[in-house]
């Protein structure tokens, strides 16, 4: 198994960021009655998924940045919508519109796999005896 240095090191967390550039660049040129409207949405739900991943990895224990990836795969699903919309009132192309989906439900398959691993490292935790669960940077694994 490859060792994480780092939450920034996994490749949903590479995606995710990569898809918030994306998507910043392209809210640029939506109307700008939407500045404070569907492009701030937009942005705040994309930078919420690395924000989370970031935020739990700095937390006290596994539970608590499992329950993170949780909240980051909640902003996957609000920004599915936002995106939809955003397709919808022809502000994004179909085209590209299916491009981020297809990112997001990637990015969403790869969260629940997180969510899943770190499940597993939790049940381990609690029938061994060790109890040193902190999932701080280097301790990725």
């Amino acid at each position: 198994m490859i060792e994480v240095k780092s939450v920034e090191d996994l490749d949903v967390f590479q995606r995710s960021h990569k898809l918030t550039l994306e998507l910043y660049k392209i809210s640029e040129d939506f109307p700008s009655s939407e500045k404070f409207g569907l492009v701030s949405q937009i942005r705040r739900a994309s930078s919420s998924i690395c924000a989370n991943l970031l935020e739990g990895s700095y937390r006290i224990n596994t539970k608590e940045f499992r329950q993170f990836i949780g909240v980051s795969n909640g902003s996957v699903g609000e920004l599915k919508y936002h995106i939809l919309l955003a397709k919808d009132l022809g502000y994004i192309e179909e085209e590209k519109y299916d491009e981020f989906i297809i990112a997001l439900d990637t990015i969403s398959k790869m969260l629940r796999g997180l969510i899943k691993s770190l499940s597993r490292k939790i049940t381990n935790t609690n029938t061994n005896t060790s109890t040193n669960t902190n999932t701080h940077s280097k301790e990725h694994k």
